[in-house]
């Protein structure tokens, strides 16, 4: 287990360091998506599968398509499609694959493995989970939130476009 949470830890980091190395918003994208599946393997190979399987819900699929909505609502048009398309050729898609495909084999060799030696996984009801977010973290969600809601409109005015206006 140990060698699957340092395989999976030196994914993140790579991932990390090209979502922040990339230019390209979309290219950024894909790479935070493969940093946030890695950490929720890491968190798999510790023994908590539960919190696992939260990061990959909420973090790697609804704030994901937060940014995926945010991105569409900046598009320019015919423009933007067309940019789009040079900014996504298919070689792209091969430093995300080898990365994913590293994971896939990591989850694939824990998921294989002997259950007693990735140590005592403590089970963690989801009850507890929400205990602890909107107990003592109430204000810590709800600034996270207004924090999105926040990006999200400031996002849409600053991609907004004025209406072209006829002449009379």
């Amino acid at each position: 287990m140990t060698i699957a949470f340092y395989l999976a830890s030196a994914v993140a980091i790579a991932a990390t360091i090209m979502v922040i190395t990339r230019r390209n918003v979309v290219h950024a994208l894909l790479y935070l998506i493969l940093s946030l599946l890695a950490v929720a393997l890491m968190f798999f190979a510790l023994g908590a599968p539960f919190i696992a399987a939260l990061e990959v819900m909420v973090y790697a699929g609804a704030i994901m398509v937060l940014f995926v909505f945010v991105i569409m609502m900046l598009n320019l048009g015919p423009a933007g499609v067309a940019q789009e398309r040079a900014w996504l050729p298919p070689r792209m898609f091969v430093g995300p694959a080898i990365l994913a495909a590293i994971l896939l084999a990591d989850l694939l060799v824990l998921l294989a493995g002997n259950p007693a030696s990735a140590g005592q996984p403590q089970v963690v009801a989801p009850k507890a989970v929400s205990l602890a977010l909107y107990g003592p973290y109430l204000l810590a969600v709800e600034l996270a939130s207004l924090l999105l809601l926040a990006g999200l409109v400031g996002a849409y005015h600053l991609g907004r476009r004025e209406p072209k206006k006829e002449n009379d």
